[in-house]
């Protein structure tokens, strides 16, 4: 279906694991569907005056899960746009049920194997910092997935292109 048969009434909250394409695909939806994006790490930097590694390594991961949380909560309580929602906020259960209520919430899901094969390069992730990857993200997949399992759709990423990806959501998004 064309995005035109679609209109945000609300924000769109992309969540998933790190490497799950929230941002490359949020920005790429956003343009389709003509919304602002909006990308909740680059909020907490701004706001912060640093990069996420070094919020991490100043302030400890507790800072950091508690700003996460206090900007998605701002970010789901803004007009539509699309959100590239933090790995771990949407963790914490009143946050959770927060984001769903104001929210189209859309999982990005993929295996700890292609995860970790898009992240191999990635040095700027605190969670996998001398950690194989692949063991890491599995470890954060059991924690995490059954809250992801909340959103509202689930999108299977491995294998597919951000435009493949974007056109599926799109597709549900408008089916609504």
């Amino acid at each position: 279906m064309p995005a035109a048969a679609f209109r945000a009434d609300r924000p769109i909250l992309l969540v998933g694991l790190m490497g799950s394409g929230k941002s490359t695909v949020g920005r790429r939806l956003a343009k389709r569907l003509g919304l602002p994006f909006v990308d909740s790490d680059r909020e907490i930097e701004r706001n912060e005056g640093m990069l996420v590694a070094a919020i991490f390594e100043k302030f400890g991961e507790v800072h950091f899960r508690r700003r996460e949380r206090e900007i998605m909560t701002s970010l789901a309580a803004g007009p539509p746009q699309v959100i590239a929602g933090g790995g771990g906020a949407f963790l914490d259960e009143p946050v959770r049920h927060r984001l769903l209520a104001a929210c189209t919430t859309v999982w990005l899901d993929a295996g700890p194997a292609t995860l970790a094969g898009r992240l191999a390069d990635a040095a700027d992730r605190p969670l996998l910092e001398g950690r194989d990857p692949q063991t890491a993200l599995g470890e954060l997949a059991a924690t995490r997935n059954s809250s992801y399992a909340e959103a509202r759709h689930r999108i299977e990423v491995g294998g597919l292109t951000p435009d493949e990806v974007v056109a599926k959501i799109v597709s549900r998004l408008a089916a609504d």
